[in-house]
C-alpha cells in the first residue's frame, strides 16, 4: 500500500524565507523519524519575485517527486499574493495559513476559499523579536501548531543545531521567541 502524504505548499516572494522554512521543516520532521521532501519552484529568480516551495511528509518512503498539486495546507507569507490561484487544489479539509494584518473576510474575498483560515502578524512579530522583517521562523511556529506534523520542540532543536554556532546567543534566543510566538499567536476561523 502506498504511503499517505501530508503536503504543504508555500507562496511567498523570493527573499522572504519560504525555501529556508520548508527545508527546516523537512529536517525537523526527519529528526522525528518521518520521511520528508522540501523543494522550491522559482519563476524569475530575483528578490521579490513570486515563488513557491513545497513539503511532502510521510510515515513511509516518499515515491513521488513532483510539485504539490493537492495540498493539505497552503501557507501565504506575503498577503499581496492572495488570489484564487494560491488555494488551487487545496483539499476540502485543508487549511490556509496567512501572514497578514487583514481580517479573515478580506482573505476569503481575495481567495474565494471557504475552508479553515488561520492568520498571524508574522512580519510584525519578526520585526519585534529578530529586528528583521523575514517572517519564516514565525510562520514555522504556526505550521507546527496547525498541522501537528512537527513538534515545536523538534523545530526548536533544529534551529539550535543549525544556527547555534552561526548566530549570537541573543539572536538565537530571538529566533526561538519568534518561533514560539508564531505557535502561540496564530488564530483560526472556520
Amino acid at each position: 500500500m502506498p504511503a499517505k502524504y501530508y503536503e504543504i505548499r508555500w507562496h511567498s516572494r523570493a527573499g522572504q524565507g519560504a525555501k529556508s522554512a520548508s527545508q527546516l521543516l523537512a529536517e525537523a520532521v526527519l529528526d522525528m523519524g518521518k520521511y520528508a521532501q522540501a523543494f522550491p519552484e522559482y519563476g524569475a529568480e530575483r528578490s521579490g519575485a513570486p515563488m513557491r516551495a513545497f513539503n511532502r511528509i510521510s510515515d513511509g518512503k516518499i515515491t513521488i517527486h513532483s510539485s504539490v498539486e493537492k495540498p493539505n495546507v497552503v501557507v501565504v507569507i506575503d498577503d499581496t499574493l492572495l488570489s484564487p490561484a494560491v488555494v488551487e487544489g487545496i483539499t476540502e479539509d485543508g487549511v490556509l495559513i496567512v501572514n497578514t494584518t487583514h481580517p479573515v473576510d478580506y482573505i476569503r474575498k481575495k481567495t474565494h476559499f471557504n475552508g479553515k483560515i488561520c492568520t498571524l502578524k508574522a512580519t510584525d512579530i519578526a520585526l519585534e523579536e529578530i529586528k528583521r522583517g523575514i517572517p519564516n521562523t514565525v510562520i514555522l511556529g504556526a505550521v507546527a501548531k496547525i498541522t501537528n506534523v512537527v513538534t515545536l520542540e523538534s523545530l526548536e532543536q533544529k534551529i539550535k543545531n543549525m544556527f547555534g554556532k552561526k548566530l549570537s546567543e541573543e539572536m538565537l534566543e530571538a529566533n526561538l521567541r519568534a518561533l514560539r510566538r508564531g505557535y502561540e499567536e496564530v488564530a483560526c476561523d472556520g
